[in-house]
């Protein structure tokens, strides 16, 4: 068998100290010793050539760390009959991941407790990886709460209320998003707006209402909120546009109005307020916005790197992109 190349050969073979080695393998520039470009370049040619790869025990024992992210969610991410939706996170993580050269760990052993999951538990490995991101649409406020105060290294996707202390988080900027789908219905002369859904709850929910309820007041027009509503009720109200925080919801309704030989937007505009939880007719093209998920899982990797690397608390919340769509249109009141 072949003997494992150490740093001590690389040295020798490159002509330069162990030390000088491992200040290039880590790149490391605080050291306060300049490494000239063409010594870089020929370490990193003796490495390339003899195919060394560092030790990773020696290399984890050096910058203390496992280059291991943790990956929490309070729900199941896989299933289908949540159309998909965090997989665009999943992405983003991944790919983020792999850019920062670190390895994902998926937390799977937690055993659910009246229905949820928790981090801490008697068999909790949290700590096996350098730092965590959570992932779920609501976030147990126990588990945040020793988080932070045990300074576990750990990024929320999704906006979070403090608990005992700030709670890093990359989110989307729902509260702006709905802001601008309601100045849309307003410009379009829309008097009369229903927010459909819970609006409480989970922060995104409520930064969804919180928006909504910016914006009519703004402009001055009649808001209601409502847990959910039917097709007659809405009409005999004199509603001219609904805001669905579920996407189905909306597909709902849209196909309700079509049973009945209306017109959606002609009779009503239904906007929705960012991507389906459960499956949605694929010929409901609805006006709404995009949720940068994709990118918020990015992020949330990198915020959870500037966590590990300065410790910090980054807070940042991300736009949405409105969608076109094909349901809203003038008021008929306008009309």
């Amino acid at each position: 068998m072949a003997k494992r190349l150490t740093q001590q050969d690389i040295a020798r073979m490159a002509g330069v100290s162990q030390a000088t080695v491992s200040l290039v393998l880590n790149n490391r520039t605080d050291s306060g010793v300049r490494i000239a470009e063409e010594t870089r370049a020929r370490v990193l040619e003796v490495i390339r050539r003899t195919g060394y790869v560092a030790n990773p025990i020696a290399r984890r024992l050096h910058d203390q760390r496992n280059r291991i992210l943790g990956v929490f969610t309070y729900e199941a991410v896989f299933p289908s009959t949540r159309a998909d939706f965090y997989q665009p996170f999943l992405e983003g993580i991944e790919e983020q991941a792999e850019e920062a050269g670190c390895d994902l760990l998926l937390f799977t052993s937690a055993k659910a407790t009246s229905g949820k999951r928790r981090i801490f538990s008697d068999d909790s490995r949290i700590r096996l990886a350098d730092g965590c991101v959570l992932l779920g649409r609501s976030i147990d406020r126990d588990d945040l709460a020793q988080l932070v105060k045990e300074a576990i290294p750990f990024v929320s996707v999704g906006r979070r209320d403090d608990a005992g202390g700030p709670v890093p988080h990359v989110g989307a900027d729902y509260a702006a998003a709905v802001r601008n789908l309601v100045d849309r219905a307003v410009a379009l002369g829309h008097r009369e707006l229903v927010y459909a859904g819970a609006g409480t709850g989970a922060e995104s929910s409520a930064d969804r209402l919180r928006g909504f309820k910016q914006a009519v007041a703004a402009h001055g027009v009649k808001g209601t909120h409502v847990q959910s509503a039917g097709l007659r009720q809405l009409l005999d109200a004199g509603v001219t546009c609904v805001l669905a925080e579920e996407l189905s919801d909306g597909a709902a309704l849209v196909l309700a109005a079509r049973e009945r030989g209306l017109s959606v937007p002609g009779d009503l505009s239904v906007l929705t307020l960012g991507a389906a939880t459960r499956p949605a007719p694929d010929d409901v093209r609805l006006t709404g916005f995009r949720i940068p998920r994709r990118e918020m899982g990015r992020r949330a990797v990198q915020a959870l790197t500037e966590v590990l690397e300065h410790g910090t608390t980054p807070q940042e919340l991300l736009a949405c992109e409105f969608v076109e769509g094909t349901t809203l249109g003038h008021s008929t009141a306008q009309r």
